[in-house]
């Protein structure tokens, strides 16, 4: 992302192909150590030699517009209460809940969404339940699925990537994060930044997306070249990012921050709306989260224990999404948070000085 002598603040762009072709030890070695440090200042990186296809992310735009496209009516018949599959329509959510932050407006985040993800029965040998992961419910849009499908194999492919950088990086055994990986729920969530003419006033309540910490280990950021998204730097102010021509951006998620006591910090993002001449300006991007497994029990690693006893208690993966779920769609604060939240307070008060 572009930056200035008074914007210092970068998202580093790293090159992973040692790891998706199989490149020399001292060449992932690199990319480790990179990743590393990127994790330590920033908390998110920009990613090339990634892998995918570009007729493959193209596909996934096109199956995007096709569905929203259609006419709100439409849309609203796929929509699935209480559970994280399916369509979220304008308004319907609070991501600043799901840190326990109370906005001015509840349920005021106007992007629209439709999720997919890994369902219960993929796995045949375990006992799951799809309450915990929940069933896809697929639009009757020419080519959607096969479409979206293609997507969905190549964003947990990276997402597995990383996880591999990741062991090498934090000096961990190899095959740790498969452990708590092997039956992750994972999530394909496609936002739609675009309303219809009309529909929403502009004012100093509408949010695209409220400041929010992804919930698991890692999420793949495939997004337009459109501002809007913003990231929480370690100066308390919010930066404008978007990705260069080609490359993912990736992020880390609460139970990543868990595990390293902080040593990698699950950056605090948002969405601005991206209006010009007071009109949104179209945006569109779609998140992959890989959130572990629903029964892994997440503590800080004994390598990241210190004296202060200030690291995170355990949880599994379950429960710390139900809080987070309960939070961004149920309209219920999530108390859990308070490290997120804390950082949020702060940078909202630094705004108010400037």
């Amino acid at each position: 992302m572009p930056s200035s002598q008074s914007d210092p603040f970068e998202v580093p762009l790293i090159d992973i192909s040692p790891y998706v072709v199989g490149g020399a030890d001292q060449d992932k070695a690199r990319v480790a150590a990179e990743v590393d440090h990127a994790c330590r200042t920033v908390g998110f990186i920009q990613i090339r030699g990634h892998g995918v296809p570009a007729d493959v992310s193209s596909g996934l735009a096109e199956a995007m517009d096709d569905f929203f496209g259609l006419p709100m009516e439409t849309k609203s018949g796929y929509r699935i209460e209480g559970a994280n599959r399916g369509y979220s329509p304008p308004k319907s959510e609070s991501l600043s809940l799901s840190l326990g932050v109370e906005s001015a407006t509840r349920m005021n985040d106007f992007f629209e969404a439709f999720n997919v993800g890994t369902e219960a029965r993929s796995f045949t040998e375990l006992e799951l339940s799809e309450e915990d992961y929940g069933i896809n419910l697929w639009p009757a849009v020419p080519g959607f699925t096969e479409r979206v499908e293609n997507y969905y194999a190549h964003g947990e492919r990276v997402a597995r990537t990383l996880t591999t950088i990741f062991e090498d990086a934090l000096g961990l055994t190899p095959g740790f994060f498969e452990s708590i990986t092997d039956h992750s729920i994972d999530v394909l969530r496609m936002n739609n930044y675009a309303l219809p003419e009309g529909t929403v006033t502009l004012d100093g309540e509408l949010k695209g997306m409220g400041e929010h910490t992804d919930f698991g280990l890692v999420t793949v950021l495939w997004a337009d070249q459109v501002e809007g998204l913003q990231v929480l730097g370690s100066d308390r102010r919010w930066h404008d990012v978007w990705p260069v021509d080609g490359a993912l951006l990736v992020n880390l998620g609460d139970l990543t921050a868990r595990l390293t006591n902080d040593r990698w910090m699950s950056t605090l993002h948002r969405v601005a709306p991206p209006v010009v001449n007071g009109t949104i300006k179209r945006r569109r991007s779609a998140a992959f989260f890989h959130d572990g497994n629903v029964d892994a029990v997440i503590a800080t690693l004994p390598s990241f224990q210190d004296d202060s006893g200030l690291e995170y208690k355990s949880i599994t993966v379950r429960d710390h999404i139900k809080a987070k779920l309960a939070g961004s769609r149920q309209g219920k604060s999530n108390a859990a948070a308070g490290r997120e939240a804390a950082r949020v307070l702060s940078a909202a008060e630094l705004e108010i000085k400037q």
